[in-house]
């Protein structure tokens, strides 16, 4: 096609293993090549960008010089992996990225051996490496064989916890391990906290420039007598000045920092690691995020997630938005209801605009507080906030927030503590696929005791529900809303508090009732109205809570209808669950009541379109209208008919 990249050393890449007869320089040229075809690619299917961008000459050297997928590298978060699946026999169908039946925007184990370990959340790359390094040393098999264990982690992920602990049990065993600490002074958002500090002062000092000098063989530029005084004043700077004490402590070996985009220093250190490491290396390679596309490196994200774009002037090509997104309206309405009450804080780890949290970030700044990729910390922190008579909104996507689940438990529920838990993403998500769906939240939070669960039904309660949680300091209390826009729904001029474990009713009908939790309420709404075509009027409520349950309007909705049916974005266990336990409880089983609850399918749904990855579940407003004729018997009778 015309407006592919040329690409003359591509083109003869299929697998890694085509790369070892490159030369140097041919390298350094099928990495120019490999950034356009990523840029290219990227603009025709959307995607994380800027981080594929800023590890390109890593990627090809780490495939020129290992041998993958003997070799195990392992990509920490995977966001960064696209230049890597271009390598790895993918290409043919990278511009498929993120879409139903093409490859994941992520490493997946069932997609290819050269991703020998998934990964989509942060911060798994060096306890999986390490796992490796062990299975290889005590006589694992694998088809592919069993060589080296390569993480590659950036500096935003190298601050979580987890990290750390693989690090410190690496240092322990002393196995031959490698980990690249991929630095590009960034995360999504701009890293927070000591370890950044401490990664910055590493190469803020002016020794450093001298090294990469040296590292390019200047050294030999100098007259004779110079050169031994300057290779010893080289290894008294790297003790000094760019000594990796933290690192050395944790038992691993220390080199660096390097510059990441410079083949001339990865190829040799690459292949001196590979040749003579013994036990944990640690190799801290410096790259810019966003490198080598203009557009992505003006981008204050560096182009971290983009729409589809065009290539030559960088913009993205959005849809025109009819109503606000919920993120945004999340963020607006915590900032009104900051405004009238400054002991309100907000938490967030490491997604400040993923939150919507950095329309407070910029109006209180004191009062927003960014953990970086630290869940667990940051649930706990939220539970002393409160305890310290603060009113913490602790805002994570629903997916990162099962990382900090013991700590829900444990430092939140169990003290009865009045953290806000805004809870984002909830349900399919699309693109991102099943490892950011927020499937799970309703079902692991409505079973703690004490613990208020809500979901948003539309943009304008999630305003209320906003306000709602500001005003409950009575425990623990959650809200759910999903990714993208909202139905365009009349905006209220300021939340109001609701009653709470009150639901609301919705529309008056006959035979069956239809009781939502969340934003399935606009399809049980359209189901409404085909199901009116037919001669069917059923009554709609909006459960708003699904802890506490509203038992009286449960109990009523059952007494008056001979069928009910729950809606719900979640998996098993969740609201659909807690109905059922309260109409058994109440022995209205008994009496034949028809009980049918709709919530996501027991299985682990591939990217696709929201609507699309609903319609698998059986979530969509056609679903819905067949529930509701298979549970009246409506169906079996036109079936006959026919």
């Amino acid at each position: 096609m015309s407006d592919r990249p040329h690409t003359p050393l591509l083109d003869q890449v299929t697998r890694p293993a085509d790369l070892k007869r490159f030369s140097d320089a041919q390298l350094t040229q099928l990495a120019g090549e490999l950034r356009a075809e990523t840029v290219s690619a990227v603009s025709v299917t959307g995607g994380h960008l800027g981080a594929g961008l800023g590890v390109v000459e890593l990627t090809v050297a780490l495939h020129a010089v290992f041998d993958t997928p003997r070799d195990k590298v392992i990509w920490d978060v995977g966001h960064q992996c696209y230049p890597h699946k271009i390598l790895t026999e993918r290409r043919d169908r990278i511009r498929t990225l993120r879409m139903k039946d093409g490859l994941s925007g992520f490493t997946k184990r069932s997609e290819s051996p050269y991703d020998p370990f998934g990964a989509a959340h942060s911060s798994t790359s060096i306890s999986a490496a390490l796992g490796f390094a062990v299975a290889r040393d005590l006589g694992g098999v694998t088809p592919e064989g069993l060589g080296d264990a390569i993480a590659v982690i950036g500096d935003g992920s190298m601050s979580a916890g987890m990290a750390f602990e693989a690090m410190n049990n690496a240092g322990h065993l002393k196995k031959r391990l490698i980990v690249i600490l991929n630095d590009n002074e960034m995360s999504i958002a701009p890293p927070v906290g000591a370890l950044s500090n401490y990664l910055s002062r590493l190469y803020a000092e002016a020794p450093f420039q001298e090294l990469k000098a040296a590292a390019k063989g200047a050294v030999s530029l100098l007259p004779e007598p110079f050169r031994e005084g300057a290779k010893r004043a080289k290894e008294m700077l790297k003790g000094m000045a760019v000594g990796g004490t933290l690192f050395e402590e944790l038992g691993f070996s220390y080199i660096g920092p390097i510059d990441g985009h410079d083949m001339h220093q990865l190829l040799p250190v690459l292949r001196t690691i590979k040749a003579r490491a013994t036990g944990p290396i640690l190799l801290h390679v410096l790259t810019k995020k966003g490198k080598g596309y203009a557009p992505a490196e003006r981008a204050r994200d560096r182009g971290h997630a983009t729409a589809k774009f065009d290539v030559v002037t960088g913009e993205q090509k959005k849809a025109p938005s009819n109503a606000p997104s919920y993120t945004s309206v999340f963020g607006k309405a915590l900032v009104d209801q900051a405004a009238r009450d400054d002991k309100i804080v907000a938490v967030t780890a490491a997604m400040p605009d993923g939150t919507g949290l950095n329309l407070f970030a910029e109006r209180y700044p004191s009062r927003c507080f960014d953990v970086g990729i630290a869940e667990q910390h940051g649930v706990t922190f939220s539970a002393a906030l409160a305890a310290g008579g603060l009113k913490p909104f602790c805002a994570m996507y629903s997916t990162f927030l099962q990382r900090g689940y013991d700590q829900v438990v444990h430092d939140v529920a169990i003290q009865r503590l009045p953290v806000r838990f805004a809870i984002d993403r909830a349900g399919l998500v699309g693109a991102d696929g099943a490892t950011h769906a927020g499937s799970f939240d309703i079902a692991f939070l409505a079973n703690l005791p004490g613990m208020v669960v809500m979901a948003a039904a539309d943009e304008a309660e999630l305003v209320h529900m906003v306000a709602t949680a500001a005003a409950h300091d009575d425990g623990p209390i959650a809200f759910r809303y999903p990714r993208g826009e909202g139905v365009g729904v009349e905006m209220p001029e300021q939340g109001k508090v609701l009653e709470i474990g009150k639901g609301r009713m919705i529309q008056k009908g006959a035979r069956v009732a239809l009781l939502s939790f969340g934003t399935r309420l606009a399809e049980v709404q359209k189901a409404a109205e085909t199901l009116a075509a037919r001669g069917i009027t059923p009554t709609i409520a909006d459960a708003r809570f699904a802890k506490p349950l509203d038992r009286d309007l449960i109990l009523q909705l059952a007494a008056d209808h001979e069928a009910l049916i729950t809606i719900e974005e979640g998996a098993i266990g969740g609201f659909g669950s807690h109905v059922a336990q309260l109409l058994s409880d109440e022995g209205v089983f008994d009496h034949g009541l028809k009980f049918r609850a709709m919530v996501l399918p027991d299985t682990f749904i591939d990217q696709s379109s929201p609507e699309d990855m609903y319609a698998i579940a059986g979530m969509n407003a056609p679903q819905i209208e067949a529930k509701v004729l298979e549970v009246l018997g409506v169906a079996k009778i036109g079936e006959k008919r026919a």
